[in-house]
């Protein structure tokens, strides 16, 4: 595991929880409206083997508790990932407070796999965290057997930073890789890349 204890010296994670629009999402808090699309799609062994602290099965009542927990912020921002035609809810994404820093989260629905959306999201969500807190880094890390999420973590420009494991509540202790990406990197990504 990688140590990177400096990283998080007296930086605040303190941020509000704006609706972002990026070129075909709407980013916004989860609501109650969201429940049922919610455990339809949250409700699949594959996207939660992936994911520390996503259950399977998934059923309402597991709905409700990360609505709650999604509204208590207790643990970061969490966004609801909804398609700027129609509203269809698609997924999640969010920056989680952990002993590392502040990280990069986020899941899709099976149904909308491969369309770029998590990539969108991350973009959102990167700029967001260096615009509106004083991190100097950003983390993020993914299982070593999905390759989808670490292709999302390099096109937001992040960089390998090593190996750790990961406790998954349905697929156990999993070795996953973690990655990095400073505020000096993304500002000189920012002059070249538009998103």
């Amino acid at each position: 595991m990688v140590a990177e204890a400096d990283d998080t010296e007296d930086e605040s994670y303190a941020i509000d929880c704006p609706v972002l629009a990026t070129e075909r999402l709407v980013m916004r808090a989860p609501r109650e409206s969201d429940l049922e699309q919610l455990v339809t799609l949250a409700d699949n062994r594959h996207v939660a083997e992936m994911l520390a602290r996503m259950p399977h099965p998934y059923g309402e009542a597991e709905g409700r508790t990360f609505l709650a927990m999604a509204a208590s912020r207790r643990a970061g921002i969490v966004y609801a990932l909804t398609l700027k035609d129609g509203g269809t809810f698609v997924g999640c994404a969010g920056l989680n407070t952990t002993d590392r820093g502040l990280e990069l989260g986020y899941w899709i629905g099976e149904p909308y796999w491969k369309r770029g959306y998590a990539t969108e999201a991350a973009h959102a969500l990167v700029d967001l965290a260096f615009q509106r807190t004083s991190i100097q880094v950003l983390h993020a890390s993914t299982r070593v057997i999905n390759p989808a999420s670490r292709r999302v973590i390099h096109k937001c420009g992040f960089q390998y930073a090593g190996q750790g494991m990961l406790n998954s509540i349905v697929a156990g202790q999993v070795p996953v890789e973690r990655y990095r990406l400073d505020r000096k990197t993304w500002n000189s990504l920012r002059n070249w890349i538009h998103y």
